[in-house]
């Protein structure tokens, strides 16, 4: 039997899974939100980022990895993150959360200045060793998506698609939604080969999720 490109990442075994959760349970705090290049903290540990459109569910989905209901912001208003959010995970990772993407609420000139902002930050960081690029079940992989995939691409930054609130979608339609993201996913070099299927609400993947962040170094 053929397997499938992008397959969802396997479930971590008991020790590699513990070493996830051991991290996620130690000291995780807000260190500073930047919003220019010469904000950044030093560059001491590895670092891992989370991008997704508005919406997409990435501080939800940024708190159930942390198992704290308020350390990332949730809010319904898209764009409303305006800065690079970095959070030390102990004393070995930062976990970043960037700017939400493909909104049309804020002036275009805010806008164009975070976009720069992102740009800069994904071609110039040289700790950032994955970037998680969040796509909502629901809707799949969309233009916008695409737009940050391929900035990853020339900035040679290994990103893995995470897909969002998978307990929103019936099985059947998921696997179309699945088929479809595969598709997008394989016009993109810098692709990591699993995929990762997580409800915030529901737990799913998260167990997953973090033994992969904590297997990165």
């Amino acid at each position: 039997m053929k397997s499938l490109p992008f397959p969802l990442a396997p479930e971590p075994d008991a020790e590699t899974a513990e070493r996830g959760r051991k991290l996620f349970a130690g000291q995780v705090e807000f260190l500073k939100g930047v919003v220019a290049m010469d904000g950044l903290p030093p560059a001491d540990r590895a670092e891992v980022c989370f991008a997704g459109r508005s919406n997409v569910g990435k501080s939800s989905l940024i708190n159930a990895l942390t198992g704290r209901k308020a350390l990332a912001r949730a809010s319904n208003t898209p764009g409303r993150t305006q800065e690079i959010n970095y959070f030390t995970l102990g004393e070995s990772h930062y976990l970043v959360d960037l700017p939400g993407y493909g909104y049309a609420e804020a002036p275009v000139a805010v806008v164009e200045k975070w976009q720069r902002l992102l740009k800069a930050y994904l071609s110039g960081r040289q700790t950032l060793r994955r970037a998680f690029v969040l796509i909502d079940t629901r809707h799949g992989v969309k233009p916008v998506d695409e737009e940050i995939m391929r900035l990853l691409d020339s900035a040679a930054v290994t990103f893995q698609a995470v897909l969002t609130k998978a307990d929103k979608v019936r099985e059947q339609d998921r696997e179309k939604v699945l088929e479809q993201v595969r598709a997008a996913l394989a016009r993109h070099p810098a692709a990591f080969p699993d995929l990762v299927l997580t409800s915030s609400e529901k737990g799913d993947g998260i167990t997953t999720l973090r033994a992969i962040v904590a297997g990165i170094a």
